[in-house]
């Protein structure tokens, strides 16, 4: 695979094309390679390889990571159907009247099964925070359309067999063609007969009745990576559902981080609210804290001031997509008693005088 020629250089496009040039880049060289005009026994593969570049370069997250990986790392992530997935030929090539490109690239196998793809599914799991800093791995369990099991997909009663569309002579298409005075505009339809199938199956599976498809309950196990943030959406590519095609949607598990205890998320750091005393922020102390994953102590300089934070270095969340972690931010909450024994008070009033505090209420209660 690693002996492709470079995606750019196969359209004669800068790095730093637009989807737009991109777009035209292909319709110029699809008009010229396009097997249905070009006749040369080199143009279908050249046809095929400009096809595969505009697949790839006219989708961001494809570009992005052939941009990073190259042909060799690339190719190891993407099938050939998963490059052609989701690309637009189809507004391209309708204007000049050409056939699906599917039929190039996978042979003939039916319309619908070149065109269809399956219905992708949504699914919203809820992980601790303690999960999200450590990673885990999380079973799930969805209902999806997959191919019948009974029949194996094919829609026809075990010991029988489709037979072929005799009207479109299986290929599930009908091309009907129209001269004006600009030329011959070539129309293609799905089948009627058929209804795109290229076949017709005369005695229909009794599990899913001649549509090759059932619900099933599948059980997936679904890795979430250390860091991952609140909503943040996983896609399991090819966990959806299963088309009459045969062609599989994608799953997309939509992460909820759930509220902890003790501590509230900012990006990759953790704040942390400490209560201590009023003898403790002016003496000095240290105190045990819990941390995500366990517990840490912590030195509160003499003279803490209420509302002064403390950072614990590294005691945060990993970052998702990165090195290192996130601080643990401790904010410092000086309590006041609201209740004195007499011995309290007396101590307190003794280091008020020594302060120099004025703590005698003078005149009426409302100050005057």
């Amino acid at each position: 695979m690693s002996s492709k020629k470079d995606y750019y250089e196969v359209l004669g496009v800068p790095k730093t094309a637009t989807k737009e040039q991109v777009k035209d880049a292909y319709r110029k060289l699809a008009l010229q390679y396009h097997p249905d005009r070009n006749k040369a026994p080199d143009a279908e593969e050249k046809f095929k390889e400009i096809s595969e570049a505009y697949a790839v370069l006219s989708d961001d997250e494809k570009k992005a990571q052939y941009d990073q990986l190259g042909h060799a790392g690339f190719d190891q992530h993407y099938t050939t159907e998963d490059i052609f997935r989701g690309a637009d030929f189809d507004s391209i090539l309708r204007d000049f009247g050409f056939g699906d490109i599917f039929n190039v690239f996978f042979g003939n196998r039916g319309y619908r099964e070149r065109s269809e793809r399956g219905r992708d599914l949504a699914y919203e799991l809820n992980v601790t925070l303690e999960e999200a800093a450590n990673g885990v791995e999380k079973e799930i369990q969805i209902e999806r359309t997959e191919k019948c099991n009974v029949c194996g997909g094919s829609g026809a009663e075990p010991g029988t067999s489709p037979t072929q569309c005799s009207r479109c002579n299986g290929v599930g298409k009908i091309r009907s063609s129209v001269r004006n005075a600009f030329g011959v505009f070539v129309r293609v339809t799905p089948c009627p007969t058929c209804r795109g199938k290229g076949i017709i199956i005369d005695t229909p599976c009794h599990n899913c009745r001649g549509r090759g498809l059932a619900e099933r309950t599948r059980r997936i196990t679904v890795k979430i990576p250390p860091g991952i943030d609140e909503e943040y959406q996983l896609r399991l590519m090819g966990e959806g559902e299963t088309s009459e095609a045969g062609s599989t949607g994608d799953l997309y598990v939509l992460i909820h981080v759930l509220p902890h205890r003790y501590f509230i998320r900012d990006g990759n750091d953790l704040l942390y609210n400490l209560k201590i005393g009023i003898a403790q922020a002016a003496l000095g102390t240290e105190v045990t804290i819990p941390v995500i994953n366990g517990k840490s102590n912590v030195r509160i300089p003499p003279g803490t001031q209420p509302g002064e934070i403390l950072r614990l270095k590294g005691q945060g969340m990993p970052r998702f997509k990165g090195y290192g972690r996130g601080d643990l931010r401790v904010k410092v909450d000086v309590t006041v008693p609201k209740k004195l024994t007499s011995q309290q008070k007396t101590l307190l009033e003794q280091l008020a005088k020594e302060l120099d505090e004025d703590v005698k209420p003078k005149g009426n209660w409302w100050g005057l």
